[in-house]
């Protein structure tokens, strides 16, 4: 099963599987309650989902799925390279995390592994993931506070829109810096967006190196 809001994504998803022998295309999704009701009803062997959806995100339908069947097996589609999405991604129960711009690569790989019970990992995320592992993560007021830092705002600025003192920013803007091994607010943001903390948005998604146009068209996937 796929599921993914973008319609030429799963049409080269289900071009390429048409090609494979041991695979099939039962049932895709557009958002994440509909992968839920799809994996209800279809319970394939392997889910591709993509994490940025409408209605119901990627990781929260995983969480879902899994919980429903623990030996669900879903792998993660995304355009984000950083190591937070993927804890994230592996937290809700995801045995796999695939980046959009490397499926023609390593999609066909990856599912088998993930099929026959083996993680998948694409090296770079793998060695990100190895690099932040003994660092403190961000937690959801800092994030709201490194969010508004993005957005340029001051901290009286952020201590007014956040309910809080200047003093209790300025603390939340030490830490920020701190566990992002940053040397300045700008830093930050760009230590932030790297690793996954914020992302630029959908507009940025939709340019990504999906490099579609060269996949093959495949009609709607079998039920």
């Amino acid at each position: 099963m796929i599921a993914d809001d973008h319609p030429l994504l799963i049409e080269g998803v289900a071009s390429v599987l048409d090609n494979q022998p041991d695979m099939q295309l039962v049932c895709e999704a557009g958002d994440g309650r509909e992968a839920i009701a799809q994996y209800r009803a279809m319970l394939p062997d392997v889910v591709l989902m993509d994490v940025q959806m409408p209605r119901m995100d990627g990781i929260t339908a995983t969480r879902h799925i899994r919980d429903l069947a623990p030996a669900a097996k879903v792998i993660i589609l995304t355009t984000y390279r950083g190591d937070v999405p993927a804890l994230s991604a592996f937290a809700a129960g995801a045995q796999g995390f695939l980046l959009k711009s490397m499926l023609r690569a390593e999609l066909v790989i990856a599912i088998r592994a993930v099929a026959a019970g083996k993680r998948w990992i694409p090296a770079p995320l793998a060695r990100a993931l190895a690099d932040h592992a003994t660092q403190e993560r961000l937690t959801h007021r800092e994030l709201q506070v490194l969010e508004r830092i993005a957005a340029g705002h001051g901290n009286k600025l952020i201590a007014t829109e956040l309910g809080i003192s200047a003093d209790t920013v300025k603390a939340h803007v030490k830490n920020i810096l701190a566990k992002l091994q940053a040397s300045d607010r700008t830093h930050a943001v760009t230590t932030a967006l790297r690793r996954g903390y914020m992302q630029l948005g959908p507009a940025a998604e939709e340019s990504c190196d999906l490099s579609l146009s060269s996949w093959p068209l495949a009609g709607p996937c079998r039920a």
